[in-house]
């Protein structure tokens, strides 16, 4: 065992408090690194390549990450009964990152064909599918973690992979002032990061299952396509405007709309903070009929995200406008009066954010509960809304139109999840009674 994994392991104690706080810190450095990367591109190469890097970085090769990922996390974290070991959710994984990888490159060449994108930005935008495909490879170990009982091991991973891949990328960047060459450099950092801090430190750990049962991998598939299907639907519904506004606006329009974008970063993570380290405490209640304790926690968790939500607008109502004049002076001088105007967009933003807290809050119940199905029934419903309303009003009202079509769709999800948690949970509570 090197000295960086043993230092990474710790000595056991506290794992509670280590949990908790790694787990915030991890969340904060991947949130934040996506604003500190959207602003320096900016000022280092100039608003046309910073608005490739953002749409590359946050919709399109996020999107690509869905792929990869397959919306396996929450139920691979829940699965603590064991029904698939971690060699058959490896074993997984490399076939969704390889799609990942293909679907992106496919997708890109067509553009790039088409004529709708350059070279050098389909190149670009590539090496950022990989970034994230690596991210979503990574996952795999970091959700074993949790499952294990170690939260606090993927929270230092997501830490360590974070500083170490910002550093690179922004060094390499100031120093070659090419984009291209910096993600590449990027890329090769986060397969460095995931040797150091995924693979080395989960070969320490005990309890941890490699064996692989025949068709294992077909069983897996079939138990998490809906969940990833989903997920794949609900980051396009997430990004339905930023890829409306790349279609329709351009590159420019683009990096305007991530910057004011950027709030829901900050929501997610606070919402990560809060509904994290409750997954195993609600599976455990749900799984054990305990259905009051899982319902008085769930409301608990939902107070907190009204409350902040209820915190965070307010906050932008009263100032909104300084803080995007903040970010037009971090951003430089070309954007000097170019945020400030959609100041509008950046409170309905904030307030779609919201709904996006607790929207996830009802997914993991779902998923808990292993109601896959309904869960991509609402998505398919919203999909469609979000294909006809981004579209629809970007073209109508540009930024603010694309800040309405976020703040739609988010409400009709959080909504959908709402309505079928709550008649879940009624059902489930009728049939346990009923057999006692």
């Amino acid at each position: 065992m090197n000295l960086i994994t043993k230092a990474l392991l710790g000595n056991g104690k506290g794992i509670e408090k280590k949990n908790m706080r790694w787990n915030m810190v991890g969340s904060f450095c991947y949130a934040f690194a996506s604003i500190v990367l959207a602003f320096l591109v900016v000022r280092i190469v100039g608003d046309d390549q910073g608005g490739v890097f953002g749409f590359g970085f946050s919709a399109f090769g996020q999107q690509m990450f869905t792929v990869a990922y397959f919306g396996i996390r929450p139920f691979q974290v829940t699965d603590t009964i064991g029904e698939y070991t971690f060699k058959e959710y490896y074993n997984h994984r490399l076939i969704t990152c390889a799609a990942a990888v293909l679907i992106g490159a496919a997708y890109l060449c067509f553009l790039y064909l088409r004529g709708a994108y350059t070279l050098d930005k389909a190149a670009v935008i590539f090496l950022l599918v990989l970034y994230k495909v690596i991210d979503g490879f990574a996952d795999v170990y970091e959700s074993e973690f949790q499952r294990n009982g170690n939260l606090h091991l993927t929270g230092k991973s997501n830490t360590f992979r974070t500083i170490l891949t910002v550093f690179t990328f922004l060094v390499c960047l100031t120093a070659t002032r090419q984009l291209l060459t910096a993600c590449a450099a990027a890329v090769a950092a986060q397969l460095l990061g995931v040797v150091v801090f995924d693979i080395s430190v989960l070969r320490c750990l005990d309890g941890v299952d490699y064996s692989a049962r025949k068709k294992s991998n077909h069983a897996l598939f079939h138990s998490t396509l809906l969940l990833f299907i989903s997920v794949f639907l609900d980051f396009y519904i997430f990004s339905s405007a930023k890829y409306a506004i790349d279609l329709k606006l351009g590159n420019v329009y683009s990096g305007y709309f991530n910057f004011i974008f950027m709030p829901t970063s900050v929501i997610n993570l606070v919402a990560g903070f809060v509904i994290r380290p409750f997954l195993t405490s609600l599976t455990e209640f749900w799984n054990h009929n305990r259905f009051q304790e899982f319902k008085s926690q769930l409301f608990q968790i939902i107070c907190v995200i009204l409350g902040l939500t209820v915190l965070a607008v307010g906050g932008t109502w009263l100032l909104g406008r300084p803080v995007l004049g903040i970010l037009e002076s971090v951003a430089g001088a070309d954007y000097a009066g170019k945020l400030v105007r959609y100041q509008d967009s950046f409170l309905i933003i904030v307030l779609g954010g919201g709904f996006y807290a607790f929207l996830n809050l009802m997914y993991y119940g779902l998923v808990i509960m292993r109601k896959q199905t309904q869960i991509f029934v609402v998505y398919i419903v919203v999909t469609g809304a979000a294909f006809l309303v981004s579209g629809a009003f970007v073209g109508m009202w540009g930024i603010l139109g694309a800040a309405l079509s976020y703040l739609t769709v988010m409400v009709l999800l959080a909504v959908g999840f709402g309505l079928l948690t709550f008649l879940t949970y009624q059902k489930g509570k009728r049939e346990y009674e009923r057999q006692q």
